[in-house]
């Protein structure tokens, strides 16, 4: 019996051995995967309440003007629009004349003239936001070897592919806004530290939320009092990264509205049409015997 009981101890010591073993191999393990993601974003971007979300969903234009201020005071020195031409502004709540007097705050590139030269001249409301570097490599030569991205579809472009069963459920909310989510993540994510151990690569900033990997060469953009609406809005990195995020989605699709209106009138329209098609065929088929 003694030694049934001395075994019995010694296979629980090994037990509890092993089970101390597997969670110290587990905790080590876990702190190795933070420290050395293979997935990313490391975090997934924050859900945000926008106004244009949703089947009836619209711009809130006194955010599209506040996020324009945050573009033209921040985002432009490195970023580009270049699909985005200033007469559209007029669907921000611009008028003629504002739109006029902004777009003459840009010097544009024209020409040739007549000597076959080009030269610069004030902005028109047709032209497009001029971009801050004449090509491509000189945009990245002076952003580190990194090219900065055109704004102009920025919106649309980005976004984190969500999994089972989120993406099942976004069919019926019509979720549409992952890129102003994850531009709104990216901008306020830079105050973050990275885990114990995790390696950055010199002259690169650490964000979870970037989705190419564990950071990337654009230094914080925003700090807190950097832009000053005139609305009384909260001067906050929070809320220049909502503004600036919508402002992007609305140059992304500056239609969704009418394209949300039309798609109701055309569900409106074939509810009506069905109803009578049904009608129709209870009053045809009336008499005959079924």
């Amino acid at each position: 019996m003694k030694k049934i009981l001395t075994s019995l101890a010694l296979f629980g010591l090994v037990v509890a051995g092993t089970g101390a073993s597997s969670t110290v191999a587990f905790a080590a393990e876990e702190a190795h995967n933070a420290a050395a993601p293979t997935h990313f974003p490391i975090h997934e971007p924050k859900e945000m309440d926008w106004s244009f979300a949703g089947p009836f969903g619209t711009y809130d234009k006194a955010q599209l003007q506040r996020g324009l201020k945050v573009y033209k005071e921040v985002c432009a020195a490195c970023h580009s629009m270049n699909l985005v031409a200033f007469r559209t502004l007029e669907d921000l709540g611009y008028s003629e004349a504002q739109v006029k007097a902004l777009s003459a705050e840009y010097t544009v590139q024209d020409g040739p003239n007549d000597a076959g030269d080009m030269f610069e001249r004030p902005g028109k409301p047709s032209d497009h936001f001029p971009a801050p570097f004449p090509n491509e490599q000189a945009a990245a030569a002076a952003n580190g070897g990194a090219a900065p991205p055109d704004m102009s579809l920025l919106a649309k472009a980005r976004g984190v592919v969500r999994g089972f069963p989120q993406f099942v459920f976004d069919i019926f909310t019509q979720y549409a806004q992952g890129g102003p989510d994850y531009i709104h993540s990216l901008l306020t994510g830079y105050d973050e530290q990275p885990p114990a151990g995790m390696v950055i690569p010199e002259g690169t900033h650490y964000n979870p939320y970037f989705m190419s990997g564990v950071s990337l060469t654009m230094p914080k953009p925003l700090s807190d009092g950097q832009v000053t609406y005139d609305d009384g809005s909260p001067q906050t990195v929070d809320q220049y990264s909502r503004d600036v995020s919508a402002f992007l989605m609305w140059a992304a699709e500056p239609h969704m509205e009418d394209r949300k209106k039309t798609g109701f009138r055309v569900l409106v329209f074939l509810l009506l049409f069905g109803a009578l098609v049904y009608l129709t065929k209870r009053k045809v088929w009336a008499g005959v015997a079924h």
